[in-house]
């Protein structure tokens, strides 16, 4: 099962909602913990679920569950800079949240495309969340858009 991941920094709309028609993306799952920031532009809550709706008919779903908590975000963005660190904190809180448990795992099939706002996946957790949940289901592949 492929599951695509995306972030919008970077990114013009045009580059963002091309690139999800060209891979025929139907659902956008939302792991972002902030995502009604000034700062997101077009991909802020309500205005990206709405064009993406308008423009490409792609669901959108915001699933918290796969979010980082506001402490391990501060400690990355304005603390220790470890990437290590922010690694083993995040997967430490998808474990506690029993998250291969608790998310449907209906959510990831069809051409869903997990977002969050980093431009690419090396420091990114919509990554490291699908290097967990493959450790559980292990037919996921993530292509990184």
């Amino acid at each position: 099962m492929e599951v695509y991941t995306i972030g919008f920094t970077h990114k013009s709309a045009e580059q963002f909602f091309e690139t999800l028609k060209k891979n025929g993306v139907r659902r956008l799952l939302d792991i972002r913990l902030n995502n009604v920031s000034q700062l997101a532009g077009f991909a802020k809550k309500n205005d990206l679920a709405y064009f993406l709706k308008m423009i490409l008919d792609i669901e959108y779903v915001h699933e918290l569950l796969l979010a980082p908590t506001q402490e391990i975000i501060d400690d990355w963005r304005k603390g220790s800079r470890n990437w290590d660190r922010f690694e083993w904190r995040y997967d430490s809180l998808l474990t506690e949240r029993k998250v291969e448990e608790r998310v449907d795992r209906k959510l990831l099939e069809g051409q869903t495309v997990l977002l969050c706002s980093e431009e690419t996946a090396e420091h990114c957790h919509r990554r490291l969340a699908l290097e967990y949940l493959k450790q559980y289901w292990t037919d996921i592949e993530a292509v990184h858009l």
